[in-house]
């Protein structure tokens, strides 16, 4: 997806640039080096150069500061995370945990107000909070972190998102109920870039394999209808029919 999202870039910057200055550019882009330059960029390669060390895995904590999942009451999730000066006063607050954290930073003698000191005292933070979190439902909990400005969201199935996040549903205007063939009706999501004052395309179902191979044969490549029929006859190309999805949709159940 990131190599995808590099090379659409690219390739729009270049044709700019050909409008603007009339040079054309001849660009190429290799999964390994769009894999590797996220490794740099996300800082990665640059600990293990400089601190000849590997980044350790740290579960679902948050890399710099401090944010984790935690368990409710009710049995579901949350994640949580404080990033800014406010944040992480507000989640203090809203946990009730004013004294222990000053407590548990004389004792470890780190400063709180400085996040990457918070990502060294990750464990212990958490072990403050959890008692907090899980004494009280996923409702209750929701109106006391609001309240103090956390920065919080429930930590959802994409089945529970779907029916109870209104942003991946149809009241999202990126997303629409589409047809596709052998697949049924399904929520299906456009452009997430929204142009002020222009309309919204509709998105559209994928080809079904096949689908455009008489129009790129006859239209394209500018052969005549008898040689496509002998094509067909003999199995070398076919239409949207013979797609595995198609056959599938309509074969009976046993």
């Amino acid at each position: 997806m990131a190599c995808a999202y590099h090379a659409a870039f690219s390739m729009a910057a270049a044709l700019v640039r050909r409008n603007v200055a009339a040079q054309g550019a001849e660009l190429r882009i290799a999964l390994s080096d769009v894999a590797f330059s996220m490794l740099s960029h996300l800082g990665f390669s640059t600990e293990a150069e400089v601190l000849n060390q590997d980044r350790a895995a740290i579960g679902n904590y948050l890399y710099g500061a401090f944010g984790r999942d935690f368990a409710t009451q009710d049995g579901r999730r949350l994640y949580l995370a404080g990033i800014s000066a406010n944040q992480w006063k507000g989640l203090v607050r809203a946990c009730d945990v004013g004294p222990a954290m000053n407590s548990l930073q004389e004792q470890l003698g780190l400063n709180f107000e400085q996040e990457g000191e918070r990502f060294q005292a990750r464990e212990q933070i958490a072990q403050l909070l959890e008692p907090w979190i899980s004494a009280r439902t996923l409702a209750q909990i929701e109106q006391v972190f609001n309240a103090q400005g956390v920065c919080w969201g429930p930590y959802r199935s994409v089945r529970e998102a779907l029916h109870e996040d209104p942003r991946l549903s149809a009241a999202n205007p990126i997303f629409e109920h589409i047809d596709t063939p052998g697949v049924g009706r399904h929520l299906a999501a456009g452009t997430p870039l929204r142009l002020v004052d222009e309309a919204r395309g509709s998105p559209l179902a994928a080809p079904l394999l096949g689908a455009d191979t008489d129009a790129v044969l006859l239209d394209v490549l500018g052969l005549d209808s008898a040689t496509l029929g002998r094509l067909h006859d003999a199995g070398i190309v076919a239409g949207p029919d013979s797609d595995p999805l198609m056959k599938n949709a309509h074969a009976s159940p046993h």
